[in-house]
């Protein structure tokens, strides 16, 4: 995540981490909403359907405050305060619905997580025939500020689709494209490969809006097939298997949001409870605390210098002439240093043939 992302995301959670009043307390919808019972949008449903008591008394109104203390029920059961954000990945097969509960009757995400999950709710959504990855969290702050386009993360997909088209026009969504009266932001897609009336592209984009892609791909004359979302944001499918889960550890999520080790990067003061700003809010100094004096640099000793210091390779005796190779005081090149004695050499080192003779003038 780049810089600009994560100052977005901390202004996002600053802002929903408000209270609505100096010393009032929170909407029921935010406080649904970080107990991770359900986002804002879903709580507000609840409520409207009578599913929401506060001290024993059904609410008719998301603009309620709850006081503290207050003993908040949903659909009979207790909510508990708010737990440590916990966020998994979750490869989602095609035929599931994105939706706790379905109005049709049809199977939905949620059944199908396996046993000892926690309730969770997506950030964001994939429609009924795509599958691929599925971010999952506790925290529904998160999810709500995670799934806008201003926090500027990138969604990737793979798609297959029917139909003949160039490089060179789909290069044309990079500006955005209009269709059906709906403007689009830059959609960047990439050919990977055709086989007859078949293509793969990779296609990346910020916005994802409501089955974007498919709309996209139809405007241009193009029809969907396989939809597969291999990533959203820093966050990847992997070789996740088709329905299996897999929690993010705690130490990524908070490297990945930004909010570890360094202060400075933390939520606004009104954040939850977190388990990354608490990690980041312990490893901070007390404030009003001086800062650390750096430790002054100790002076190395000046190295002295040796009158000569020999070459690390030199294998010269020391009572050898010196001189360049061929010159005076050494051997010409080729030919040893010393000649011992030879076949023709005689006593004393004379030559045994005798001295050679004159040629007469």
């Amino acid at each position: 995540m780049n810089k600009g992302t994560i100052l977005c995301y901390k202004r996002a959670m600053t802002d929903e981490t408000k209270t609505d009043e100096p010393g009032g307390g929170e909407r029921i919808a935010k406080v649904l909403a970080r107990a991770g019972i359900a986002s804002r949008r879903d709580a507000e449903k609840m409520i409207a359907e009578g599913r929401v008591k506060v001290g024993g008394a059904t609410l008719t109104t998301p603009a309620f405050k709850v006081p503290p203390g207050a003993v908040i029920q949903v659909d009979g059961k207790v909510v508990g305060g708010a737990e440590p954000t916990r966020l998994w990945r979750y490869h989602k097969p095609p035929g599931l619905v994105t939706t706790h509960r379905d109005e049709k009757g049809r199977l939905t995400v949620f059944d199908s997580l396996p046993p000892g999950m926690p309730r969770v709710i997506s950030i964001g959504r994939l429609d009924l025939t795509s599958e691929g990855l599925l971010l999952l969290t506790n925290d529904g702050a998160l999810a709500r500020r995670l799934e806008l386009p201003e926090t500027g993360w990138l969604r990737r997909y793979r798609v297959r689709f029917f139909g003949n088209v160039g490089q060179d026009e789909l290069d044309k969504l990079k500006h955005g494209i209009t269709a059906d009266g709906v403007r689009y932001g830059p959609i960047e897609a990439v050919l990977e490969r055709s086989k007859g009336q078949n293509s793969w592209a990779m296609v990346s984009l910020r916005e994802g809006k409501n089955r974007e892609v498919r709309k996209v791909f139809e405007h241009l004359g193009l029809k969907v097939s396989r939809l597969i979302r291999v990533a959203y944001g820093p966050f990847q499918l992997g070789d996740l298997g088709e329905g299996e889960v897999a929690e993010v550890s705690g130490k990524v999520l908070k490297e990945q949001l930004g909010l570890a080790r360094n202060p400075n990067r933390m939520a606004g003061a009104g954040a939850p409870r977190t388990t990354a700003n608490v990690a980041a809010s312990a490893s901070a100094p007390p404030a009003g605390a001086a800062p650390r004096a750096a430790k002054p640099a100790r002076p190395r000793p000046a190295r002295e210098r040796s009158e000569r210091t020999p070459h690390a390779l030199e294998t010269r005796r020391p009572d050898a002439p010196r001189g360049k190779p061929g010159g005076h005081g050494a051997p010409p090149r080729g030919k040893p240093a010393h000649k011992g004695p030879t076949r023709r050499d005689g006593p004393g080192g004379k030559d045994a043939r005798g001295p050679k003779p004159r040629t007469p003038r």
